[in-house]
């Protein structure tokens, strides 16, 4: 594949076929989706927070949009978000499953993001709680296990490689981040599905082997944990989209309750 390919814009992407019934992707990956997020609710005691009570299901202004967020939180995870946004009838969803874990360790969080522009988007990752360049041991507990799998998957000829025009979000990825594209169908959502089965598989088994974060070190975590976190969401270069869409109020609204800004607030230890 050309360089060109790889750091196309999502909106040049869309703009060569705007029209595309993505129904049944979005049955699919959110079924993925469902299943993780299940899976995560099972292990951890969360409750929906009351931010995003009432966001089940909404809409755009002009009915072009439509989408789901809910976030859950408990003592032992911070932010954990199953939402998605879109048109199902041209071309366009955003579906992400994210764990932002809470302070008493320092397993990775868990992002995976399914996406159509129409082509099929890709992202999975376990987001660092460290400054990667200064934390070999971190590196070698979390990220060597996962080496192996993310080289398998980036020589997979049906996959490109898709680079992220924002600058922090690129800064934010670790080195075995998957943000890839590829054709629109059962067996490339297949490849992900097989992909996820031990990418999750592994983060779980962190969980259970995870080592105790001092209660001494938590808060400065917790500032670290809450900075990348909301830098993350608000450097996003699809909120262009939505800012054009919901106008800048609501788009405002939105972009606080997906950051989780009310519940930074509430747990806030520094």
């Amino acid at each position: 594949m050309t360089e060109r390919t790889e750091t196309k814009t999502i909106m040049e992407f869309l703009a060569e076929n705007p029209n595309v019934d993505v129904s049944r992707a979005w049955e699919r990956c959110w079924g993925i989706h469902s299943k993780i997020i299940e899976r995560v609710r099972d292990h951890f005691p969360v409750e929906q927070h009351h931010s995003t009570v009432g966001e089940d299901y909404f809409t755009s202004p002009d009915e072009q949009m439509e989408g789901s967020f809910a976030a859950y939180s408990s003592s032992e995870v911070d932010w954990l978000v199953h939402s998605w946004i879109g048109n199902r009838q041209a071309s366009i969803l955003d579906m992400n499953a994210t764990v932002f874990l809470g302070q008493q360790t320092r397993v990775p969080h868990l992002v995976i993001i399914f996406g159509t522009i129409p082509k099929l988007y890709f992202y999975a990752e376990y987001s660092p709680r460290v400054d990667l360049r200064t934390n070999l041991d971190y590196i070698k507990r979390y990220y060597e296990p996962s080496n192996e799998d993310f080289l398998k998957f980036r020589s997979d000829p049906d996959w490109t490689r898709f680079v992220s025009h924002g600058t922090y979000l690129r800064a934010l990825m670790s080195p075995v981040a998957t943000s890839s594209t590829a054709e629109l169908n059962d067996t490339n959502i297949n490849t992900c599905e097989k992909f996820l089965g031990t990418f999750v598989d592994r983060w779980f088994c962190w969980l259970d082997d995870a080592d105790e974060v001092p209660e001494e070190e938590r808060a400065a975590q917790q500032k670290f944990d809450f900075t990348t976190r909301e830098l993350g969401y608000r450097t996003d270069p699809m909120n262009v989209l939505t800012q054009k869409i919901f106008g800048d109020e609501e788009f405002n609204r939105r972009l606080d309750m997906r950051c989780g800004m009310t519940q930074m607030a509430e747990a806030r230890k520094f």
